[in-house]
């Protein structure tokens, strides 16, 4: 089975674009977890929230995986991965949990999707970063390329991104690293 992530700054086109694919494949799809759980946490998140939160993602991802395994084609879209959560305790707490480290440099996907900030901002409660997305977009970039992960960058509208990144998964154009 394949596994796709599709990864970026808030605001990105994230889950519009994994939603997209997975459709158009007609496989599963794997939400961003961090949204459902803040949401029902009641409190300002912690530092300790974020690995509560990448456990929940992974265990979403192996529920969903189960079932991608099944589909023709055998393929998996995630809305983010631990690298999400890895750069956003760097960036919030100057660190990220060792467990979360370990697990974005040792567990396996086939492609990163890196999708440019370069749709206008919607404002939400559970955003941060309205001004500082495309110095984020470059810590994805970076952080991918240190890790040696193979990843496109997908830009322009929805119609366009979908387009590129199909392209991508399919093979007509090649990733980066």
């Amino acid at each position: 089975m394949r596994k796709v992530v599709v990864t970026g700054p808030e605001c990105s086109g994230k889950s519009v674009l994994s939603q997209a694919l997975a459709a158009h494949y007609g496989v599963p799809w794997v939400p961003e977890m961090a949204r459902p759980f803040l949401e029902r946490l009641g409190r300002p998140y912690e530092e300790a929230d974020l690995r509560a939160i990448a456990k929940l993602q992974l265990r979403t991802e192996e529920e969903r995986g189960a079932d991608a395994a099944r589909t023709t084609p055998p393929l998996l879209i995630c809305d983010t991965d631990l690298i999400t959560i890895r750069i956003w305790g760097e960036e919030k707490y100057g660190r990220s949990d060792s467990w979360i480290v370990q697990q974005t440099e040792q567990r396996p996907y086939d492609l990163w999707l890196l999708c440019t900030p370069d749709l206008p901002w919607v404002p939400d409660p559970l955003r941060e970063n309205p001004h500082d997305r495309d110095r984020l977009f470059d810590v994805y970039r970076h952080t991918l390329k240190v890790l040696g992960k193979p990843f496109a960058i997908i830009s322009g509208k929805e119609g366009e991104r979908v387009r590129q990144a199909l392209a991508t998964i399919e093979g007509e154009s090649r990733p980066t690293a």
